[in-house]
């Protein structure tokens, strides 16, 4: 490894000896200048220094002019203030200057170690240490994976994944990554075997079931509801585990969470079939049959999920007893968003607010189809970090913290996850089988069968039935479903883009918290 290569800037620098001697022992690198013009030189003509130690009471031009100088030729160099002075405005300048640290004279060398530890080390150190913990959860994850995990042990699994992946992003260990990558790979295999076997079951509410798209509310929202404490239901569409962990921290400054839980989507884990099953109260075949002209099949013509405010309305009016009084709002533009921003005060006279918020859906949706986003968000990392990006810029952050100087409870929540898609299945059907990618319905449809999850009768899995002999098939793991017109065009085009309705952790496992403003 190369050496660290220090800049020490200090008029009295002779006196320095015995620290710069203790440095030079411990392999690090030293430069010595008398004067900030000098330092500023050195940092003009070398590319190369890690860290500058700045006296901040030097003639001719001070440690803080000095700082100022640096930070325009480097603002990512870090900067340590050494200073006899503890005035507080010194102080906060420098702070505010934003050096990396700073000490006081006289500084002893166990001071100066433990500084470099910390600026030059900690990302070496932080990436040994999380490579070295993960390897050790390595082989007790594998052991669970294949342990015959239930519901709620598969969720704790997606959990520790998930945040051993935010860990080794931040540790950038991409040896790890690699590692983890497959593991979470063979979760996915386990996992949709598991939801093979027992989805059924789940669906029929036999024994201990999940809770699922269709009793989410039932369950986690309408019981929730408080006299003089409005909840808003905010649904953020597509929001997986992982870019709730993201955007999370920005959350907890203003709202507590007082319980973080998931739920299953229902299949298909689709916008249509789990978002209406969540608003309606019900699964999609019910829907189909009690509310005829709401529903509308994949084939047909028209908007999907235009009846969710009255599919609500019926469900509030067969689950609460008392009078609620609410409203339910779609965001799917700049100018709806800024609508909200501007009447969140106005909704907490309500009893209860849903807003759904479709910007991660058409995220996902726009970087299958544009280039310029394939590569902003070419991983998970960078599709985590775009989401973060979008949020905290968002009117919806606006108006959360609008929201949260009033005494207001929330629950954050999705319809489904999305996963990035790798390895392609060949499917026939007729005209009329539907284009997702990762499930189909329709007749006479040939397919891989270790690829999928059949259901050749709908109604047993809560799903309408828009033919007498339709069959749905789910894709598992990472696949993606292709015909054989064009297939490697086809194929080219959909790899490794986010796509939703199948079978897979990221699809099915959803985050669903409860917040209370501080």
């Amino acid at each position: 490894m190369d050496k660290i290569k220090i800049l020490w800037a200090d008029d009295e620098i002779d006196l320095l000896k015995p620290q710069l001697m203790f440095l030079e022992k411990r392999g690090y690198n030293v430069i010595t200048v008398s004067n900030g013009y000098d330092a500023i030189e050195e940092c003009e003509e070398s590319n190369d220094i890690d860290v500058v130690f700045l006296d901040e009471s030097m003639p001719g031009i001070t440690g803080l002019e000095t700082l100022a100088k640096i930070n325009e030729l480097n603002p990512n160099l870090p900067i340590v203030m050494i200073t006899k002075n503890e005035a507080e405005n010194v102080m906060e300048e420098a702070i505010g200057a934003q050096i990396a640290d700073y000490l006081i004279k006289p500084v002893n060398p166990n001071q100066i170690l433990l500084t470099l530890k910390k600026i030059v080390d900690s990302k070496r150190l932080v990436k040994e240490s999380t490579a070295s913990s993960y390897q050790q959860e390595f082989r007790k994850i594998l052991m669970e994976i294949n342990s015959g995990l239930d519901f709620s042990e598969w969720a704790d699994i997606y959990r520790k994944i998930i945040s051993w992946e935010l860990k080794i992003d931040s540790s950038n260990s991409t040896e790890m990554a690699d590692i983890l990558s497959m593991q979470k790979s063979e979760a996915n295999a386990e996992f949709s075997k598991f939801v093979v076997k027992n989805y059924q079951g789940w669906i029929d509410e036999d024994g201990d079931v999940p809770i699922m798209s269709h009793n989410l509310m039932r369950r986690k929202v309408l019981p929730e509801l408080k006299d003089n404490v409005p909840t808003i239901m905010l649904l953020l569409d597509n929001l997986r585990y992982d870019q709730w962990k993201i955007i999370e921290p920005a959350i907890r400054d203003i709202f507590r969470i007082e319980e973080e839980e998931f739920f299953y989507s229902i299949l298909p884990t689709t916008t249509q079939y789990s978002r209406n099953a969540i608003f309606a109260g019900m699964l999609p075949g019910e829907i189909a049959k009690r509310y005829p002209n709401w529903w509308l099949n994949d084939h047909e013509k028209g908007g999907k999920n235009m009846h969710e405010h009255d599919l609500l309305a019926e469900q509030i009016k067969r689950t609460v007893r008392k009078e609620v009084k609410f409203d339910y709002l779609k965001i799917t533009n700049a100018q709806s968003g800024q609508k909200l921003q501007d009447n969140i005060l106005n909704y907490l006279n309500n009893d209860l607010t849903v807003i759904v918020y479709n910007f991660i859906d058409m995220l996902s949706h726009a970087r299958t189809e544009m280039e310029v986003l394939k590569e902003l968000a070419s991983d998970e990392t960078a599709y985590r970090s775009l989401t973060l990006s979008w949020f905290e810029n968002s009117p919806l952050w606006t108006a959360l913290q609008k929201a949260a100087e009033r005494d207001v409870q929330m629950v954050i929540t999705t319809d489904h996850g999305t996963i990035r898609v790798n390895q392609p299945s060949k499917v026939v059907g007729d005209r009329d089988t539907t284009t997702n990618l990762r499930y189909k319905v329709g007749r006479n449809l040939n397919y891989d069968r270790k690829d999928v999850l059949d259901i050749k009768d709908p109604q047993k899995a809560g799903l309408p039935r828009p033919n007498v002999s339709s069959t749905f098939i789910f894709a598992k793991e990472d696949k993606f479903f292709l015909y054989p017109n064009n297939y490697n065009h086809y194929h080219n085009y959909y790899k490794n883009t986010f796509q939703h309705g199948g079978i897979s952790l990221e699809e099915i496992i959803c985050p669903v918290i409860k917040l209370r403003s501080k």
